[in-house]
């Protein structure tokens, strides 16, 4: 079964930009029936040198063109054009913005207080009324919000008025060199377990509130703390089902790869009822949720050349040498290697892409199943 060449409508979105004589713009896919429900909203390349998922989204979007769709499905394939320009010397520039409004995937709208503000009173017993009354909330929470002052902040602005009342959202990313891993709020699990399980995702990294506002949370997270804000009113589901998914490392652009990876996402989308089609058996889960407290960061104390012993995908224990990290111009050779162990035991999710590090550098991420005291503050590695 398909549907009219009129449910797949593509739209230009016009950004504000800082500089006069430039011009930036997001394509937007949709697909299904406009402001229908269940709504879905993926973008991929956030960080925009993370280039795996705008291989993923193209197959998307292919696939989804022949698709019958129940609600919307929304695609934007190329969500960050301020980073897809920032190359420098020949340099792609793309986690980080140039003007200082630093990482592209954190500081989005915060819309918890001004929805809080306007849910006194109105939440009662009924939990999917409950969502409808909490999503106007956060709708007119959005809409008050100032008018972004700079071309990153209106990106953001941007992005999150199309997803921040998605049923489900989902954010493409890669790490630098890693196994395929997702991060998600502790309520969504084991409502992301099937996704996990197609995705063939080694890692499910769970934390109540990260920090930082990165997109996928600042869609996410309002639910479960306006549901405890107001839990002797009544039940709140946590109604945005949204999560990061790290495809693998930055090399890893591969055509049939990424197609299986779009169907693995189109196979939750059927099993959901989004799409129309046989559900997929699931495989086995090949992980399991861990919380993001548990996440062992190796990084280096020194400057120097990373000589790794193990690699992604590797089980690791607390203490276990994960590389060495070489002073080539050491007086002595035999005095020139620093080893950094893991402070932690688990899977070696990531690993840095480079082979020279500065002081202070993270080197590797270690996904374990227990928290560990150095991640109490500071969740997210920036």
């Amino acid at each position: 079964m398909s549907l009219p060449p009129s449910h797949h409508r593509v739209e230009e979105v016009t950004l504000l930009t800082d500089r006069l004589g430039t011009r930036r713009s997001l394509t937007v896919h949709r697909f299904g029936t406009p402001g229908a429900r269940p709504k879905i909203y993926i973008q991929a390349a956030l960080h925009a040198d993370e280039t795996p998922g705008l291989l993923v989204a193209h197959h998307l979007i292919r696939r989804l063109r022949g698709a019958a769709v129940s609600g919307e499905i929304i695609v934007v394939p190329m969500c960050n054009p301020t980073g897809i320009g920032q190359i420098v010397e020949g340099v792609h520039v793309g986690r980080y913005a140039l003007d200082g409004s630093g990482n592209f995937n954190r500081i989005f709208p915060d819309l918890i207080e001004g929805a809080a503000e306007r849910l006194v009173g109105k939440i009662g017993p009924d939990p999917q009324a409950n969502v409808q009354t909490v999503r106007a909330a956060l709708r007119a929470a959005y809409d008050a919000l100032p008018p972004p002052d700079s071309e990153v902040a209106a990106l953001r602005h941007t992005l999150m008025g199309m997803a921040f009342d998605a049923d489900m959202v989902l954010d493409l990313h890669c790490d630098q060199e890693s196994v395929p891993h997702l991060y998600a709020g502790d309520a969504l699990w084991p409502e992301l377990a099937d996704l996990t399980a197609l995705l063939g995702a080694k890692a499910m990294l769970l934390s109540p509130d990260a920090g930082g506002k990165p997109f996928d949370e600042a869609c996410s997270v309002p639910w479960w703390t306006l549901a405890a804000r107001f839990a002797a009113d009544g039940p709140i589901p946590a109604a945005c089902v949204a999560t990061t998914i790290e495809l693998r490392g930055k090399a890893d652009v591969d055509d049939a790869q990424a197609d299986a990876d779009a169907q693995a996402i189109i196979g939750a989308l059927i099993r959901r009822g989004i799409v129309a089609g046989t559900p997929p058996d699931l495989p086995p889960l090949l992980c399991a949720a861990t919380p993001l407290t548990g996440l062992a960061r190796v990084v280096s104390p020194v400057s120097g050349v990373i000589a790794f012993h193990r690699a992604v995908g590797d089980q690791v224990a607390a203490g276990d040498l994960i590389a060495d990290i070489v002073d080539p111009t050491a007086a002595d050779p035999d005095q020139a290697r620093t080893p950094l162990r893991t402070p932690g035991g688990g899977i070696l999710m990531a690993r840095n892409n480079l082979r020279f590090v500065s002081r202070g550098e993270l080197v590797a991420s270690i996904a374990g199943p227990e928290p560990l005291e150095s991640n109490r503050h500071a969740l997210l590695f920036d």
